[in-house]
């Protein structure tokens, strides 16, 4: 259960989005999906991390899953009255002020290019730049983790520049490296496990994303920034 929990489901609307409004699905007999309307933008997703506080003090709750500009809502037992949750959610979200998370700086030190950054001449056809260009682009962009979720550890990241959006493969790689540095469509992130992945590679990272046996086992947290910093670029 992840911030693109959305692409993975096939969720039965309640309320369908309108502007300025939240659509609400609901996800098997307990769970529902609150998605804010708007642009994918830290504004929205400041909203969804008011909501999440907000809703730690309903009793009913198993557990919040704050994902991308979305939120799970995740009740003990199945509701009998469904629609009775779905408008406390949508008024939770009327009330939820816009926070932010004071989050740590994380720099990520990339090697650009080489071996493994199998997409990279994609990437450069799609968007028409350079390959040095790209890297520039995307080194020098600020990150902020909106979320955690997909494999353990794995931050999702806004502030990926329009100019080198590339959309996820359609027949994705079978088995892109732990620390490929990829973009797919308007995200950036650090492959966590070696497998199957439909993003596109453009540099590697040496970095322990997760350590299960610290007390915080993730790397990045909800509100962190992140930087990516060239140790190398081979082009």
């Amino acid at each position: 259960m992840t911030a693109m929990l959305k692409h993975h489901v096939s969720p039965n609307e309640i309320i369908p989005a309108s502007k300025g409004r939240p659509r609400i699905s609901s996800i098997g007999t307990r769970s529902f999906l609150l998605e804010a309307p708007g642009d994918f933008d830290l504004a929205s997703q400041r909203r969804i991390w008011a909501l999440s506080q907000t809703l730690k003090g309903w009793p009913d709750l198993a557990e919040i899953i704050p994902g991308m500009t979305n939120l799970l809502a995740i009740l003990t037992e199945t509701p009998e009255d469904p629609e009775g949750v779905v408008l406390r959610l949508s008024e939770a979200w009327d009330v939820a002020p816009s926070i932010d998370l004071a989050g740590k700086t994380i720099e990520i030190a990339v090697q650009y290019g080489g071996e493994f950054a199998t997409d990279l001449a994609a990437l450069c056809d799609f968007s028409g730049l350079t390959d040095r260009e790209v890297i520039r682009i995307h080194h020098e962009a600020i990150y902020r983790v909106f979320a955690l979720g997909s494999a353990p550890g794995f931050g999702y990241l806004h502030g990926l520049d329009p100019r080198i959006y590339m959309p996820r493969k359609t027949v994705p790689s079978l088995k892109m490296a732990k620390g490929c540095v990829t973009i797919g469509g308007m995200q950036t992130g650090v492959a966590m496990l070696t497998g199957p992945n439909g993003w596109n590679s453009i540099g590697f990272a040496e970095l322990q994303m997760f350590d299960p046996r610290s007390a915080t086992p993730a790397l990045m947290a909800p509100g962190d920034i992140v930087r990516f910093v060239p140790t190398r670029i081979d082009l």
